[in-house]
């Protein structure tokens, strides 16, 4: 490959990478291009795009975006497949999960068996591994989770202060009842 084709390659890596820093990066080596053509089209109806990269510049792409994964690192072994959603905020698990879904669906399993396999994901610019990514909330479930330990000492102290209150109005509901049938016999 000549100089300038390289570099053109590379200018196109830089310009599909660029402000993307969750992705999941996987290894294609035994799939079928019927196959492959397959898990695109499900992932791009997902809105998640997929580009088949060569390790060196997608290292050397990854490395100008602040990205750095160590060259010895499983990521950049293989052929190479990184796959990163097209819609803006989208958390790296909502990826993983989509792409999970789709490799070990019921009818699609078999497809992909042994043939395409997980090297792991990139979280805001951090390599970690794909079950981990997948469980990671996402930017709201990880609010939701604060704003309820946030709120569950206020509700807690609230029930608290109503207890008595409730208890009291209970005795003298339960010693009124008991005046007025001894009063009605």
């Amino acid at each position: 490959m000549s100089k300038s084709v390289k570099l053109m390659e590379l200018e196109a890596i830089r310009k599909d990478f660029s402000g993307v820093q969750d992705m999941v990066v996987l290894n294609v080596g035994k799939l079928s291009c019927t196959s492959d053509q397959q898990f695109r089209a499900v992932l791009r109806k997902k809105k998640i795009r997929v580009k088949r990269v060569k390790n060196s510049m997608a290292r050397k792409v990854l490395v100008e975006q602040g990205i750095h994964i160590s060259t010895d690192s499983p990521y950049f072994s293989g052929t190479s497949l990184y796959a990163w959603s097209t819609v803006p905020g989208t958390a790296v698990s909502e990826l993983c999960r989509a792409i999970d879904s789709e490799l070990t669906g019921k009818q699609t399993a078999e497809l992909y068996k042994d043939k395409l396999t997980l090297k792991g994901a990139i979280a805001e610019g951090q390599p970690i591994s794909f079950d981990i990514a997948k469980k990671m909330p996402t930017r709201l479930e990880a609010i939701a989770n604060v704003v309820g330990m946030v709120l569950a000492p206020a509700s807690r102290i609230a029930s608290q202060l109503k207890a008595p209150g409730a208890n009291l109005a209970s005795q003298i509901k339960t010693i009124s009842e008991k005046e007025t049938a001894a009063a009605g016999e």
